[in-house]
């Protein structure tokens, strides 16, 4: 079954634009995002997916390790990022709307929000 959710979208390389839109958020399709196994840190009503396999020897996310210093998180991240809302223990929703303010505000950048 699919599941479009809206994320967050923070690429490593910095020549490729932050975005918000509509994404299939199953498994499989979040591992192509990020481009292998992944690996999920999660904050209340939020989390982000990166990818499990390059937090040691992919590219340095600058962008993502930003946001997630404005939340309270100090912790480096490499390669790309999905941000997506969390409902309880294993349920995705769409990334909340502060969280896109946030990033809009820290990139100075208008993100443009997909109509639900």
């Amino acid at each position: 079954m699919l599941t479009h959710l809206i994320a967050l979208y923070i690429p490593a390389r910095l020549s490729e634009s932050v975005t918000v839109h509509t994404l299939d958020a199953r498994h499989a399709s979040l591992q192509v995002i990020v481009g292998g196994e992944l690996e999920s840190i999660a904050c209340g009503d939020w989390q982000v997916y990166l990818n499990a396999e390059m937090q040691t020897t992919g590219p340095s996310n600058v962008r993502a390790a930003q946001l997630l210093h404005e939340t309270g998180l100090d912790l480096p991240v490499t390669g790309n990022a999905v941000f997506l809302g969390r409902e309880g223990l294993n349920h995705d929703t769409d990334v909340p709307e502060y969280l896109i303010h946030r990033a809009e505000r820290l990139f100075d950048v208008r993100l443009i929000q997909p109509a639900a």
